[in-house]
């Protein structure tokens, strides 16, 4: 797909580049280390991101305003290698981007040339003040109210809102906010500035990582704010402009568990390839590496094309992708977490100790499955929203994907892309079949078809992007040993579904659900594993040379 929003690739590696020369000038490791000691939001550092000197937030803004006009891919980017350097710095930077997403998705022209015109201009640092303590991810559960006040013609002038919000990234610092309340019309978003009379932080919370970003309540009592900044200027408005951003803004998610995940597994890299032990490297060690690098250095991989090929359908101007967002959030957060964990396994004592990088990035990463939605809130929208689009389409939704896998096989028969085509052909029956079992709308069941979706969706596009690069020969180990994967997790899957809320006195009901199994294509133990202990191994030797 043609990309029609964005930074040119030299554009965008440019302001990478700024970014990185700035954060391991200013915030190497030991300063990184203290602030997490400390608690300490880096407020200097975080106004330098924001100066005409950097001017990074510039690349989320139109240029209508002033801005770079960066696109999905642009900003994921720029997520993820923040990220891998610190991943409080980066949820207190990209919140900013989070923000102005009201504005930028629902705002009139007026409200987006004044507002987001002051954002460039001014580097102000933004929070998106939505989640509250009864509500949670449930943002239709909001208790915050914004009650109209009128003149005496009956015109609308302000609004007073009053409630509490919590958990907010930016919440003690930021000079704007977005505020999601509810009007006698609907949720709807409001902009509220920093000095507006009976607006305060709360309580600042002591979190288990990302320290150096600030997380607290926000407490709006009796604010006033003109009509002029309801974002849109109609009621009601705020769901849909909540929902149309969080494709978008989970996938950014989802670059954070990629960049952290990458970190940790760079340090383990680098770390196999100096210790020695027992007269060779750690990373010669076979069962070393298959069971704690390169499973996750896959994974990561996986994640990424995935990530790539849902912004370049973004930035190429697909809307509804918010199943595709949640996908993305699923599996790169997970594996972030995954691979952080392997990390400092492989570290060993220096992995556990405080004084090293590796313990510090695995209590980060752990808020990239909660925030923006926690891993099960994404389990239940793509089980939910797959499984009812498999049934209206009978079937031909993920036919159409193992169709289009079958036909990268006959061009590259050595990416195992006809196995991914059955691991999607058995995901689909299993879905069919516990739809007539009237099982599929159990959340535990979609929880688990939802991982198994997770997975097939992430192999496609893994192996369609691996094909399409000029090294793909480089990328076989890896996608053969990710497709072997998917089949094992998909006829676990299997089993789980098909099985789990059988009654194991009804004999008919088993035979019937053990005939379907073995007729799945995943029930051939040789063609799930074969193999897969040798490429492991051939993606560790890669390794070697990335320390």
């Amino acid at each position: 797909m043609t990309q029609t929003a964005g930074l040119t690739p030299e554009m965008r590696d440019m302001m990478v580049q700024t970014m990185k020369q700035v954060v391991q000038r200013d915030l190497p490791d030991d300063k990184l280390l203290g602030l997490d000691a400390r608690d300490e939001f880096p407020a200097a550092f975080i106004q330098e991101l924001l100066s005409p000197n950097v001017g990074l937030h510039l690349i989320f803004l139109p240029e209508s305003v002033g801005g770079l006009g960066g696109g999905a891919l642009d900003i994921c980017e720029v997520s993820m290698e923040m990220a891998a350097m610190d991943l409080g710095v980066a949820t207190a930077f990209l919140a900013i981007c989070l923000g102005t997403d009201p504005i930028v998705v629902g705002g009139t022209d007026a409200q987006k040339a004044h507002w987001l015109g002051r954002i460039a201009g001014e580097g102000m640092i933004v929070a998106y003040g939505v989640t509250e303590p009864a509500a949670g991810s449930n943002v239709a559960a909001l208790q915050t109210i914004a009650d109209r006040i009128t003149d005496d013609d009956g015109n609308v002038t302000h609004y007073r809102i009053n409630g509490t919000k919590q958990f907010i990234t930016n919440g003690g610092v930021a000079q704007l906010y977005t505020i999601l309340a509810k009007t006698p019309d609907g949720p709807s978003f409001f902009i509220v500035e920093r000095d507006t009379e009976g607006l305060e932080a709360g309580k600042h919370e002591d979190k288990h990582g990302i320290r150096a970003s600030d997380t607290a309540g926000v407490i709006l009592d009796d604010v006033v704010v003109p009509a002029d900044q309801l974002i849109g200027l109609v009621e009601g408005q705020g769901l849909k402009q909540a929902n149309e951003v969080f494709g978008y803004t989970r996938l950014m998610v989802g670059a954070f568990g990629l960049g952290c995940g990458r970190a940790a597994m760079d340090r383990a890299v680098r770390y196999a390839n100096e210790r020695i032990q027992f007269g060779k490297p750690l990373i010669e060690k076979e069962g070393y590496g298959a069971k704690l690098l390169a499973p996750h250095w896959i994974d990561l991989e996986a994640g990424r094309a995935y990530m790539e090929e849902i912004a370049d359908r973004i930035d190429g101007g697909e809307k509804d992708l918010q199943v595709e967002g949640s996908i993305a959030k699923l599996w790169c957060t997970e594996a972030g977490n995954r691979a952080a964990d392997a990390a400092i396994q492989a570290l060993g004592g220096y992995g556990y100790a405080r004084e090293y990088m590796v313990e510090k990035i695995r209590r980060d990463v752990r808020i990239t499955t909660i925030y923006e939605g926690t891993s099960e809130i994404q389990q239940s929208i793509i089980g939910l929203f797959r499984w009812k689009v498999t049934v209206r389409s009978k079937g031909d939704f993920y036919e159409k994907m193992a169709a289009s896998m079958d036909a990268l096989h006959a061009e590259r028969g050595d990416m195992c892309a006809d196995l991914i085509a059955a691991a999607i052909r058995d995901l689909n029956a299993v879905i069919l079949y516990c739809h007539g079992k009237r099982s599929a709308s159990r959340q535990a069941v979609q929880f688990i078809m939802a991982d198994m979706m997770t997975a097939c969706e992430v192999a496609t596009a893994f192996a369609r992007r691996s094909a399409a690069r000029e090294d793909a020969a480089a990328s076989v180990p890896m996608v053969r040993a990710f497709t072997r994967n998917v089949l094992a997790a998909v006829r676990s899957g299997a089993e789980q579904c098909v099985l789990g809320y059988e009654d194991p006195d009804d004999t008919a009901a088993r035979e019937e659900a053990g005939a379907f199994l073995r007729g799945l294509a995943t029930a051939d133990p040789v063609t799930n594993r074969i193999g897969v202990l040798s490429d492991l191994g051939a993606v560790t030797d890669s390794l070697k040379a990335k320390a």
